[in-house]
């Protein structure tokens, strides 16, 4: 006879363990099953947020060079220079290097020079994903070069991918390499890239209306050297006539077949300086007078400078009152050219003085001055004597 405890301690028969791994195999399935499909959920969720911040970054860099498009440019200068289905190109002040430029709408201290100004003749640019070339001539603000630089936006082909329809947006700036502003776009099924608005005023009525330019008309350009010169009108006008842009694409994941997700966006730019023209002065040119200019010699803890001294000009407190900054230049002694403008500094004190620490030892510096309204138009110049650096 089999004792109790004998039967207290009989092990699970083969067919309790199969029932038991059979459960324990189903419960274990619909697990991974479950992690999977959260694993997967997860992974697309952070694509789709990496596609919706891809999207926004590249729709707020149009919009927010876009809206500068013909600020701080010259009378003879082109606000908008083309404007194609895939690429727009434009002038504008848009940073500066220059401490104390008011002008410029952003202050960038690490911008180069060749990116802080406009295109000279000798600098001919042709548009990319276009035959058209740009400047024709050199663009003059005051005594010295334009300081709005070009800016093109476009849209091409990405040949890193598999897929023939991916592409890239691009920012360029003058001459300067292009940048990368996002990837992983496509072409909206129906419509371009780029599309823009016209403003036309009725003759009658001194109504203006905005209306959609025809895609079949595209390519606009400005094709006239000087903007505003007489024979800037009819055809070769009607880029001045555009007010806003709009734009077209679809942001994807990366993906392809079923993984693929997708987000069309289009949103409408305003161009608030197009069509503005800048005011042709604020009276008379400004008067500098007896400023009192000099430059010295001025070691600051040891290190070489020069320092700058003047007077608030004729024009400032009294007459017409319209002084907002002045120039400095700065050249070699045995330099003729003064170049480009060295320092801008805004106007509003009672006295003026700078310290120039970029000065090198052997050498022998010239400064010039010229006060500046609101045109800006330029007063004559005072020179300093030469500083020698010891």
């Amino acid at each position: 006879m089999t004792s109790r405890s004998a039967v207290r301690e009989r092990g699970m028969t083969l067919i309790e363990m199969m029932i038991a791994l059979i459960v324990f195999s189903v419960i274990m399935a619909g697990a991974l099953a479950f992690l999977r499909a959260q694993g997967s959920s997860f992974s697309l969720g952070t694509q789709r947020v990496a596609m919706y911040q891809n999207t926004r970054y590249a729709l707020n860099e149009m919009e927010k060079d876009l809206r500068t498009a013909g600020a701080g440019t010259s009378d003879n200068q082109p606000q908008l220079i083309y404007a194609g289905t895939n690429v727009v190109a434009f002038n504008a002040n848009y940073w500066t290097n220059t401490p104390g430029d008011v002008f410029a709408v952003y202050y960038n201290p690490d911008a180069p020079d060749s990116a802080v100004q406009a295109l000279k003749s000798t600098q001919r640019i042709t548009i990319p994903l276009t035959s058209f070339g740009y400047p024709d001539t050199s663009y003059a603000f005051g005594p010295g070069n334009s300081p709005a630089e070009t800016i093109v936006f476009y849209f091409a082909a990405d040949t890193s991918t598999a897929r023939s329809d991916d592409y890239i947006l691009y920012r360029q700036v003058n001459n300067l390499a292009p940048e990368v502003v996002a990837r992983n776009i496509l072409a909206t099924s129906g419509l371009p890239f780029f599309q823009y608005y016209t403003v036309s005023t009725n003759g009658a009525t001194g109504v203006s209306t905005m209306s959609l330019v025809s895609t079949a008309s595209l390519p606009f350009m400005h094709s006239v050297k000087v903007h505003l010169a007489l024979n800037d009108t009819g055809p070769a006008a009607r880029i001045d006539s555009i007010r806003a842009v709009r734009v077209n694409f679809t942001s994807t994941n990366g993906l392809t077949g079923s993984a693929q997700r997708l987000r069309t966006i289009s949103r409408e730019m305003r161009l608030p300086n197009a069509g503005l023209v800048n005011k042709k002065d604020c009276g008379d040119p400004p008067i500098l007078g007896s400023v009192a200019f000099t430059a010295v010699y001025n070691a600051v803890s040891g290190v070489p400078g020069v320092k700058l001294t003047w007077n608030p000009a004729t024009d400032e407190n009294s007459g017409e009152k319209d002084i907002e900054r002045y120039v400095v230049w700065r050249r070699l002694s045995t330099v003729v050219d003064w170049g480009d403008p060295y320092v801008s500094i805004p106007s509003g004190s009672a006295s003026y003085q700078f310290q120039d620490q970029s000065v090198v030892s052997g050498n022998t510096y010239v400064y010039a001055l010229a006060a500046e309204d609101c045109t800006p138009s330029m007063s004559n110049q005072a020179t300093s004597s030469g500083v020698a650096i010891p």
